[in-house]
């Protein structure tokens, strides 16, 4: 099958080098790269024209096609007509050398899949579960013989009874859903969201949606949206043996403030999306998983390093859930 593989890059030449050594090292190589850079200087295009990669196509585009959404559109625009799968990277990931080969062979294998996403394995923190051991369920999730250490705002959700009725990368009808991942079982996991660090679909997906022009900008959940709108075409699911590295590059990223307030409103517009009409016990699950999240950020304030951060995040999210009474977002 020929792919094509794009890669949104802003600000990060030497980490998108790493990535695209990475790309050197597959064992199934993509027929064409198309980098697309929405850089306000010319680092990354020095970077890569110092340096050989084959199938490479650079753009650096202008203001007006500058932001995560906006530069993923434009590159589906330049997609070669004849391929097959197009793969999304983030220009912040390391790939396993067999990355390419496990994410076309998953669709190669199963037609009725569109969708398959990889595991960061640098965040991997599932560990087999222990014979004659009793895992208290607030503070452990077990999987397939597996269990995951619970961080500090699931075991008050889990305490709360506001967990997730569902697997991990399902949504729920209030929609905050495990975030977890999956041990490395060699399985793959059919969900409802891929995540924008690694997601590949068939190119006939594109043919009928693109990405929302709602998150033009940073677009935080804009890959959480798109998945979503691609179910109506097939399956989507996590590859336990598509295996990257994932390095949370901080240049590019909004402030705490601003982030805090998107969570919020792009996970409403999100959570609209898979579930347009809630009943009245998800309306109130989603909102108390929102109060709930504010303020343990805001108790971060006494117990992290960057004390500012934890408050202006805590803000920023208390801010967006007021502005929903007033100014819910809309579709576009």
């Amino acid at each position: 099958m020929k792919f094509s593989l794009i890669i949104c890059t802003y600000m990060r030449p030497d980490s998108l080098l790493n990535l695209l050594q990475s790309v050197q090292n597959q064992t199934l190589y993509p027929d064409e790269i198309l980098i697309i850079d929405g850089s306000s200087n010319h680092e990354t295009e020095t970077v890569l024209n110092n340096k050989a990669f084959r199938n490479l196509d650079y753009f650096l585009v202008s203001k007006q096609h500058r932001g995560l959404t906006k530069q993923r559109n434009f590159g589906i625009s330049k997609v070669a007509v004849d391929s097959e799968i197009v793969c999304f990277l983030d220009d912040d990931t390391v790939l396993e050398p067999d990355y390419f080969s496990e994410t076309i062979k998953t669709f190669e294998d199963n037609k009725d899949i569109s969708g398959v996403g990889g595991v960061a394995i640098n965040e991997y923190k599932w560990k087999p579960q222990e014979e004659n051991v009793s895992y208290n369920k607030n503070k452990y999730y077990l999987f397939e013989g597996y269990y995951y250490k619970e961080g500090l705002r699931n075991v008050v959700r889990n305490f709360l009874a506001l967990e997730s009725n569902l697997g991990p990368g399902k949504m729920p009808d209030y929609s905050n859903g495990r975030t977890c991942g999956f041990p490395m079982t060699g399985k793959f996991y059919e969900v409802d969201l891929l995540i924008g660090m690694s997601m590949s679909f068939r190119k006939t997906v594109f043919d009928k949606i693109n990405f929302s022009k709602f998150f033009e900008g940073y677009g935080l959940y804009e890959d959480a949206d798109f998945s979503l709108r691609a179910l109506q075409f097939g399956k989507n699911v996590i590859n336990t043996k598509v295996k990257l590295s994932h390095y949370h590059a901080p240049s590019g990223r909004p402030n705490q403030y601003q982030y805090g307030k998107m969570v919020v409103r792009n996970g409403w517009y999100v959570w609209r999306i898979k579930n347009p009409n809630p009943n009245f016990k998800a309306r109130f699950k989603w909102n108390a998983i929102i109060i709930v999240l504010a303020l343990i950020r805001f108790s971060n304030t006494f117990t992290e390093k960057d004390k500012k951060a934890a408050f202006m995040e805590g803000l920023g999210r208390t801010m967006g859930w007021w502005s929903l009474i007033f100014n819910k977002p809309k579709p576009i």
